[in-house]
């Protein structure tokens, strides 16, 4: 199958396409969201490990997925995004389902990285492919679309891994690589082999152009912050909600309450923003949402309170996760998309990473010192931080200020 450029597809084609992509993200974020909140609560709760090594172990991943998705983004680029994709599945299904048999750190520790390796495979491809089938016009909306099914699977994946958790972790690990053998057939069968370069330089090219960009590569670095707070939601609010409810149920509860808000809100909620505010305003409304959250869990005595917090939490990533992915969508130079998302992975990686990392040992801090509200005092002033900073970024670049879409007559 030769690869054909955006505009050599048709209109059914690239609807075909989005619909693959939207399937694929549910299985993605269902199968990831089934296991990687259960680990710390596997593994910390019910084995007696630290958190900090829980917090170890969750950063690493995140810093080799998405430290690495810069090659997945620059082999898209020449090899095409559905190599990349269909390679990545397989490797996640195979890191994921190796947690099954993971009883000790080395063991959990390089099934994770290799279930990071294969985020890294199809995790730039994916977003490319995505910007690739869209247009400036209707990008957002399917953003607004893909973020409703992503919380979907993310409230789906838990309540099925902690069914499951009950009768053997590894039933849960197994499952959740089964859902990345599932995308791998729909994107087999389905995907167009869509181009997401319009340049064909040598292979570095489109990294060395999008590393060169410094407006874009400006507004990623102040995007940690964003990454810092968005990691949160698989580590300490899950361990807070166990804390707070005596059951591991209150995963699921916790993973409910942001699907409800999405299923209900997103789509509206984006259609209201889009016609009335720029993609950047939405974005530091969002992120003031999840830094307000965040500092409110730690005044938060009871697992309604804490459920409370998390809605407005999930109002915030609502806000927030389509807007910062649109905003990079226009910031990025269409002769090498894959690459601008690879290199945007960075973003994630580092701020991930250490939102993963410290975000476990914050908690556990807390209980040490006998302040819980400790974390999450740090997680608020990190918030507001970035949410500054980006604004000071946006005023700058005159990109606060909505544009409204020429249509011709």
């Amino acid at each position: 199958m030769a690869m054909k450029q955006p505009n050599e597809l048709t209109a059914t084609q690239r609807r075909h396409g989005m619909i693959v992509m939207i399937v694929n993200s549910f299985m993605m974020w269902g199968g990831f969201f089934m296991v990687v909140p259960l680990i710390s609560i596997h593994y910390v709760e019910a084995l007696g490990w630290t958190t900090a090594s829980i917090g170890i172990v969750l950063g690493i991943r995140q810093l080799f997925q998405q430290g690495f998705t810069v090659v997945g983004g620059m082999l898209a680029d020449r090899f095409g995004a559905r190599l990349l994709i269909l390679c990545g599945l397989i490797v996640r299904f195979v890191g994921f389902s190796a947690m099954a048999w993971a009883d000790s750190f080395p063991l959990l520790l390089g099934s994770a990285i290799f279930a990071a390796l294969g985020g890294a495979m199809f995790d730039s491809p994916s977003s490319a492919t995505i910007a690739a089938l869209t247009t400036t016009e209707d990008r957002a909306r399917y953003f607004s679309i893909l973020g409703i099914v992503r919380n979907i699977g993310m409230a789906v994946g838990p309540l099925i891994g902690t069914a499951l958790l009950i009768y053997d972790f590894g039933i849960v690990a197994i499952a959740a690589g089964s859902c990345y053998l599932i995308a791998w057939v729909v994107t087999f069968r389905m995907l167009p082999d869509v181009a997401v370069a319009t340049t064909q330089g040598n292979l570095t090219y489109g990294i060395r152009l999008a590393l060169r960009d410094k407006r874009f590569m400006l507004y990623n670095t102040l995007l940690l912050g964003y990454w810092f707070l968005w990691t949160q939601i698989t580590l300490a609010i899950p361990l807070r909600a166990v804390a707070l409810a005596g059951t591991d149920s209150a995963v699921s509860w916790v993973y409910s309450v942001n699907a409800v808000m999405s299923i209900g809100l997103q789509y509206p909620l984006m259609r209201f923003a889009d016609k009335r505010f720029a993609p950047a305003v939405t974005l530091l409304l969002g992120i003031g949402l999840l830094t307000t959250s965040l500092g409110l869990i730690g005044a938060a005595d009871s697992i309604w309170l804490l459920l409370g917090c998390v809605a407005m939490y999930s109002l915030g990533g609502l806000f927030a996760s389509p807007s910062q992915q649109t905003v990079a969508a226009n910031l990025a130079d269409n002769s090498a998309l894959g690459s601008y998302f690879g290199v945007a992975g960075l973003a994630i990686a580092l701020g991930g990473g250490m939102g993963s990392f410290s975000g476990g040992t914050l908690y556990g801090w807390g209980q040490a010192i006998q302040y819980p509200a400790a974390p999450w005092l740090v997680f608020a002033g990190v918030g507001t931080i970035t949410a500054l900073l980006l604004y000071f970024f946006f005023r700058s670049h005159d990109l606060l200020r909505r544009v409204t879409p020429v249509r011709p007559d």
